[in-house]
């Protein structure tokens, strides 16, 4: 069985100052909380403190297993308001929850560029590059989430006013091309060549058998940096293949209802249940299984850093790779009974049996061997 590895308070004694960071005492002296939580039932509605120096109101969200990787914070715009202008060398990529509006990217060269968005909307900001977001609505607060690599930033230089004070074009991130907001189509294998997706929600898939259940899969590196993501969807009466990976992925639930379970090897899984807006930040190498319990269709969005991938010599995720073979993914064929028993409990609330068996099937076709 699996536990927590507590020691000691004399041993941690001796640890409590490498828990204090130049990144956690920059939060406190924005006036926000840190809300340390892998589980966050819904980010739409979790409760915000004004940010003075966004001109806004904010919380920021970090569970300790990614503290130092990268972050997440919640932050809204009042309405008919408007951000303050920032600059920052760190990168960050948002997800628009609620509302409507607008943002300004434009660089020291004077190239700006404006584009609108609305509920469902992500795209990057480019690195160091200021931006300012509006809120398209007088009665409404705009709310968004966004994902950045501010904890490995703030912890090298240990000084805000050079991360937001510095003068600097990354020309190759962000010259002020026309179209750096425009939607694309283009595909390089899953990889959707764009910086700006206008509606996550709707946008179509790749099919991605090796997730399991005929999912559906597309990723993203947006405004060419280290942070990434990627949206995966399932259909109703499915589930995804259990895996585990290096620390900081955030996923959001885009759409539909369900569950997800997270443990730590050798442990027994713990049940998450989501609905649209729920946050789950998987802790380092821990599994989990994300399983649609509801009547549509489940679609969510992971925002991560480039540390989570644990790759093969081939540069594919462990996460895809069958554990028969060296990688960290749980075959359907080894999971534990208990799993399909609860999945078959929870779709019987809703008047639906599994759909499950042709995923079964196909694996089985494909399995690797089991090594003693």
């Amino acid at each position: 069985m699996a536990n927590n590895a507590t020691v000691s308070q004399e041993l941690a004694s001796k640890f409590a100052t490498e828990k204090e960071t130049p990144y956690l005492r920059w939060v406190r002296d924005e006036g926000l909380d840190i809300i340390s939580a892998h589980y966050v039932p819904n980010l739409r509605t979790v409760a915000l403190k004004p940010w003075a120096r966004r001109g806004g109101a904010g919380v920021f969200i970090n569970h300790e297993a990614s503290r130092t990787s990268n972050d997440c914070y919640v932050c809204e715009v009042p309405p008919g308001g408007k951000l303050a202008p920032q600059r920052q060398l760190y990168e960050e990529m948002i997800l628009i929850l609620e509302g409507r509006g607008s943002t300004s990217v434009w660089n020291d060269a004077g190239k700006r560029i404006t584009f609108e968005w609305k509920a469902g909307a992500m795209f990057a900001i480019p690195l160091n590059c200021w931006h300012q977001h509006f809120n398209g609505s007088g009665q409404e607060a705009a709310r968004y989430v966004g994902v950045t690599n501010a904890p490995a930033v703030m912890n090298m230089y240990d000084d805000a006013n050079f991360v937001f004070n510095s003068s600097f074009d990354f020309k190759n991130r962000f010259a002020g091309e026309p179209d750096y907001f425009t939607p694309k189509s283009e595909k390089n294998g899953f990889l959707l060549v764009t910086n700006f997706v206008p509606d996550a929600v709707n946008l179509p898939l790749i099919s991605a058998k090796e997730r399991g259940a005929g999912g559906g899969h597309i990723r993203f590196n947006m405004a060419k940096g280290s942070m990434n993501s990627h949206i995966s969807q399932f259909p109703i009466g499915t589930y995804k293949k259990g895996h585990a990976h290096g620390p900081g992925a955030h996923v959001i639930i885009l759409s539909g209802q369900g569950y997800s379970l997270m443990w730590p090897e050798g442990d027994e899984p713990r049940r998450y249940d989501w609905e649209v807006g729920t946050l789950i930040v998987p802790p380092n190498m821990w599994f989990h299984q994300h399983f649609n319990g509801g009547t549509t269709p489940a679609r969510y969005l992971a925002f991560k850093h480039e540390v989570v991938s644990i790759r093969n010599a081939q540069g594919v995720p462990k996460a895809w790779i069958s554990r028969r073979v060296g990688g960290d993914q749980i075959d359907y064929a080894d999971e534990k009974p208990e799993i399909r028993t609860m999945f078959a409990q929870e779709l019987a609330k809703h008047g639906l049996t599994a759909k499950m068996d042709t995923a079964y099937q196909a694996e089985l076709v494909e399995l690797p061997a089991k090594v003693a």
